[in-house]
């Protein structure tokens, strides 16, 4: 069953995302991750793709490990940036090919450090183009059960400037053919609840999966915040400072975590997506504190 059939259950869904390893030692602390977290009976896993395509075979690997040693269903991740359309094709070939049917296809962000970076010339520009293509290469190869799911940003959507863009964005993606959406981090169930409604009123009706990041340590939430452009809350960075082990400052970012998601499923959300940083840990606790587990 692909991701979309799994959402029109009404049970909420749990899923977790991934990172391809960049060491023989980061992939050995992946596959006992993959190997705890699989024992909660998620719904399926995500698995990143680096800019540029930089983690291609890697992120091949993991997919390939979650459906021959644990059998849930893995979710591809895919982007635009410095490919070009026959490389991506090729890319969704070789996923089709080893049975994968669920796709999160992205625009992406360019690499750091490359303020002149320019578009590929035979590229994709817009993700609503990738999802459109996911779609032609499948019906090429006669596969007619694939899922499309797309990013959707409700801290930027809290912007009013771009509130507007935003909404028009998911309609095109919408209607290239996604299924479903999951959003980037965010720390406000009011952020998500508003780009609910908003993208509801506007004729988008896909279901939109929140993303949800334990932030355990002071370190992590100055990258978190790099990474994404989204402040981390000064209340959660106040407790992390004052943790007096790590263990605390971990208590501290899964309770913080946890009461978001408590509340965005009673907000009526489909499910909770925690990004894991490739640790078992915080999203062990986390998905205990919820008291969610799929079953």
């Amino acid at each position: 069953m692909t991701i979309a059939g799994l959402l029109r259950h009404e049970r909420p869904t749990l899923s977790y995302e991934l990172f391809p390893p960049r060491t023989p030692a980061a992939e050995e602390t992946l596959r006992a991750t993959m190997k705890v977290l699989a024992d909660t009976h998620p719904d399926f896993m995500s698995i990143t793709y680096g800019a540029s395509g930089t983690t291609r075979s890697t992120s091949r690997g993991v997919v390939q490990m979650l459906a021959e040693a644990h059998t849930i269903p893995p979710l591809a991740h895919l982007t635009c940036v410095d490919q070009s359309r026959d490389e991506l094709i090729t890319v969704i070939e070789e996923y089709l090919e080893e049975g994968v049917l669920d796709f999160l296809a992205l625009r992406g962000d360019p690499p750091q450090g490359t303020p002149d970076w320019r578009p590929h010339p035979d590229g994709l520009l817009y993700a609503s183009q990738l999802v459109s293509l996911v779609h032609e290469v499948a019906r090429a190869h006669g596969v007619s059960d694939i899922c499309v799911g797309v990013a959707a940003f409700p801290a930027t959507h809290a912007m009013e400037r771009w509130r507007q863009s935003a909404i028009d964005v998911m309609r095109f993606k919408e209607r290239a053919g996604a299924q479903f959406a999951i959003t980037q981090v965010f720390y406000e169930v009011e952020q998500y609840t508003a780009l609910v409604e908003d993208a509801l009123a506007h004729g988008v009706t896909m279901p939109i999966i929140p993303e949800v990041m334990p932030i355990v340590s002071t370190r992590r939430a100055v990258r978190a915040s790099e990474l994404t452009g989204v402040p981390t809350p000064v209340e959660l960075v106040a407790a992390l400072e004052a943790a007096e082990s790590d263990d605390a400052a971990r208590a501290a970012g899964v309770a913080h975590a946890a009461r978001l998601s408590r509340e965005l499923l009673d907000a009526g959300a489909p499910g909770i997506h925690i990004i894991t940083f490739n640790q078992s840990a915080a999203a062990l606790e986390l998905v205990e504190a919820m008291g969610l587990r799929a079953s």
